[in-house]
C-alpha cells in the first residue's frame, strides 16, 4: 500500500459554508497526510495563496462570495500555479465542469463524495491527475489527430495494462504500490477517456487499437 507522503499535501478549502469547510478540514487532518487551510471568500483564498505560496490543491466553491462564476476560478488557477485547483461544488452542471477544465482546473470534486473518496480524490489530483465523478465523462481530445494513447498518463497506461492482463484492482494496487481506492480512480479515468462503459470494454478497446 502507498504511504502518505513525508511532506503533507497542502490543501486550501475555499468555501463560505463554514460547517462544511471545518468538517472537511477535520476529516483530512485526521486522515493523515494533509495540511489544510480554509478561506470563505475568493479574496481570502487569493490572499492565503499570496501569503503562503501555492497550495498543492485548492478546492474552490463556485458559489462562494467574490467568485463571479468561472471568472473567479480562472483567477485562482493563475494565482495558485503551479499548484492545482479543482471545482468544489454540490451540483455543478457538466457544461460548467468542462468549461472549468478548459480554464485550467484539475477537475470537479462533488461535495457529495464520501470522506474516504474525497481524500483519495485529492491525492489523485495532487499526483497530477484530473478528477471527475463517474457521473461525468472526462472529455476526449478535441483534435482528431490526437490518439487515444496520447490522452493517457503513464500511470493510467500501467493500470490499463493490468486490466488487459486480467488483474484485479487489488493485484494492480499491489504491483504499483497504490491503494485499491486510488486504482479505482485510475480505472474510472481510463474508462472515461476510452469511452468504455466498464473495464472489460476498456481492455477490448485497448487491445484492438494497440494501446497496450
Amino acid at each position: 500500500m502507498e504511504d502518505h507522503q513525508s511532506k503533507p499535501i497542502s490543501i486550501l478549502v475555499a468555501d463560505d459554508h463554514k460547517l462544511l469547510s471545518e468538517t472537511v478540514q477535520m476529516f483530512l487532518h485526521n486522515d493523515g497526510g494533509f495540511a489544510v487551510e480554509r478561506a470563505d471568500t475568493l479574496d481570502a483564498a487569493l490572499q492565503a495563496i499570496a501569503d503562503k505560496g501555492h497550495f498543492d490543491v485548492v478546492m474552490l466553491d463556485l458559489d462562494m462570495p467574490g467568485m463571479g462564476g468561472l471568472g473567479g476560478l480562472e483567477r485562482a488557477v493563475h494565482a495558485n500555479a503551479p499548484g492545482r485547483v479543482v471545482l468544489f461544488s454540490g451540483q455543478a452542471r457538466q457544461e460548467a465542469a468542462m468549461r472549468a477544465l478548459e480554464l485550467g482546473a484539475a477537475g470537479y470534486v462533488p461535495k457529495t463524495l464520501s470522506p474516504k473518496s474525497l481524500a483519495a480524490a485529492l491525492r489523485f489530483v495532487a499526483a497530477g491527475e484530473t478528477y471527475f465523478p463517474s457521473t461525468m465523462a472526462l472529455p476526449t481530445a478535441r483534435s482528431e489527430g490526437t490518439s487515444i494513447d496520447a490522452q493517457l498518463s503513464q500511470r493510467e497506461r500501467q493500470v490499463l495494462r493490468g486490466i488487459c492482463e486480467g488483474a484485479t484492482n487489488k493485484d494492480i494496487a499491489q504491483s504499483l504500490s497504490l491503494t485499491e481506492v486510488t486504482v479505482k480512480m485510475y480505472v474510472r479515468a481510463v474508462c472515461a477517456k476510452l469511452r468504455a462503459s466498464n473495464r472489460t470494454q476498456a481492455a477490448i478497446i485497448a487491445l484492438s487499437t494497440g494501446i497496450v
